[in-house]
């Protein structure tokens, strides 16, 4: 399975949202520090995720998320 997640900076209150096969050990390396995109806004809460049989569906929801529309529909349903 892949997973969609969105988590949230205890930091900033900022949103990052991904895709992994494993959302227990993907979290634990945003909060490392090891994901260099994210590692100035450590720590991280796991706000929500979602599971997906088929990759190209999980990415394509996730490049919807981070899309204008697609950040309203988070905004308004998912966090």
């Amino acid at each position: 399975m892949y997973f969609v997640y969105i988590l949230q900076s205890i930091k900033d209150d900022s949103y990052y949202t991904g895709v992994t096969a494993d959302v227990e050990e993907r979290l634990k390396e945003h909060n490392e520090g090891s994901t260099k995109s994210t590692s100035h806004k450590k720590p991280f809460n796991l706000i929500w995720f979602c599971g997906f049989l088929d990759k190209k569906k999980a990415y394509d929801f996730e490049k919807y998320l981070k899309a204008g529309s697609g950040m309203a529909f988070r905004n308004k349903h998912l966090i």
